[in-house]
């Protein structure tokens, strides 16, 4: 996919790209320079673990998009491959 650079330096990520990594607006992202590249890459969320019922859980500090059924299949069946 291609994009341009506005005068303020901005870049546009294209919508079925930010859909396919679940950037929301107002989140942020980390950029890194490698090989000569530009690397943007979704922010990782800060988690922590909470015991819930005798069970230690894993819980993100920052809202999340929630998951469809369809995510987790495509989880599932990536794995099992």
């Amino acid at each position: 996919m291609n994009t341009t650079i506005d005068k303020a330096g901005r870049v546009v990520i294209p919508k079925p790209m930010r859909e396919a990594l679940g950037l929301l607006e107002g989140g942020e992202v980390e950029l890194a320079e490698e090989d000569g590249r530009i690397i943007i890459s979704p922010r990782a969320v800060a988690k922590q673990l909470v015991e819930r019922d005798g069970v230690l859980v894993c819980v993100a500090s920052d809202p999340v998009p929630p998951l469809t059924a369809l995510d987790v299949r495509e989880v599932l069946d990536s794995v099992r491959r």
